[in-house]
């Protein structure tokens, strides 16, 4: 491995120039910085994590706590985990990756030791304790999320709330008047999950302005709980026409189950799923959808991330505008 006395002997230089070059410390003269620069790239030299933290009390790296729970799509969240790390390396940071097992004290430990320069959250909760942390501790951190308080903190999100209420305009427009919403397994509202709360938050107050009456059933995602979850909508309201499912596991399961009831999609029962575009193309019918750009959250966290280490100002809260996208499982209500 290349070293920093190595590039000072190619450059013509003391060891200590090179790190004033590396770590702006100290104007270096421009001929010189350019001989170190070549120096540096011919022979490959990279900086080591901990020696770089010590010279220019920045460690280059990013720790971003990704959700593992059995409750969470898990493509979406490796999509933005991914999209985290791209947009990470173009602006010269590598990613350290937590899991929420280690909670608040896994945040405390990162942004008291110095081990990251920042900190990016994914699966807010409402009342999320790590939000403290990152007030107590003063860490530089985004949000993928939106807290209940998000005053002098860098959050984007998608619009949820819209979202839920783009689903329900939808079934209006075409005329269905009893409408249901399946959601997460209860443990997700539990634990006051932002993304679940706000999408059902948005789809209520439509219903109720738009004069739909509305019910929600909470379901695990599995064949049986979406059995179960059906058979309690139908029992409560025979009458219901429309289906809004933000549960990816439960969308194959209920397609099926309308089936086998005799209720053909769409013509006696009409479905809008809320979950990304190459799932909603995979069933037959295509799903109506309302999506977001995933990717963009991982990126534009990172941005606010940046934005913050570098002293700059930034938006306390971005929110995403999602995208609602007919397809065939959606059509007029039978008279």
């Amino acid at each position: 491995m290349v070293t920093l006395a190595e590039v000072a002997k190619a450059a013509g230089v003391s060891p200590s120039t090179v790190s004033y070059v590396l770590s702006g410390k100290r104007v270096i003269s421009g001929p010189t910085r350019e001989r170190v620069e070549k120096a540096i790239s011919e022979l490959g030299y990279h900086p080591h994590a901990g020696a770089r933290a010590l010279a220019g009390k920045r460690s280059h790296i990013i720790a971003l706590v990704v959700p593992l729970r059995t409750d969470v799509y898990v493509p979406v969240m490796m999509e933005i985990a991914i999209a985290v790390t791209t947009a990470a390396r173009q602006f010269g940071y590598d990613v350290l990756l937590l899991t929420n097992d280690e909670g608040p004290d896994g945040v405390r430990r990162v942004a008291r030791s110095g081990l990251a320069d920042g900190v990016i959250l994914m699966d807010v909760q409402l009342d999320d304790p790590r939000v403290a942390v990152l007030r107590e501790t003063g860490a530089q951190a985004a949000l993928i999320g939106l807290p209940d308080d998000p005053r002098g903190l860098a959050c984007v999100d998608h619009d949820f709330a819209r979202a839920g209420a783009l689903c329900a305009e939808h079934l209006a427009g075409l005329g269905h008047r009893e409408v249901a919403f399946i959601g997460y397994a209860p443990a997700v509202y539990e634990r006051h999950a932002g993304y679940a709360e706000r999408t059902l938050d948005g789809f209520r107050t439509a219903a109720r302005d738009l004069g739909l009456s509305a019910l929600q059933r909470p379901c695990e995602g599995t064949y049986e709980s979406t059995a179960g979850t059906l058979a309690r909508i139908l029992a409560d309201r025979p009458g219901t026409t429309g289906f809004v499912v933000q549960n990816e596991g439960a969308l194959g399961p209920l397609l099926s189950l309308l089936r086998t009831s005799g209720r053909v999609v769409p013509e006696d029962a009409s479905v809008v799923a809320l979950c990304p575009e190459p799932l909603a193309e995979q069933y037959s019918p295509r799903l109506t959808a309302v999506t977001g750009p995933a990717r963009e959250l991982g990126s534009r966290a990172v941005e606010l991330v940046v934005s913050r280490l570098d002293g700059r100002e930034t938006e306390e809260v971005t929110l995403l505008t999602p995208v609602l996208t007919p397809r065939e499982s959606s059509g007029p209500a039978r008279q």
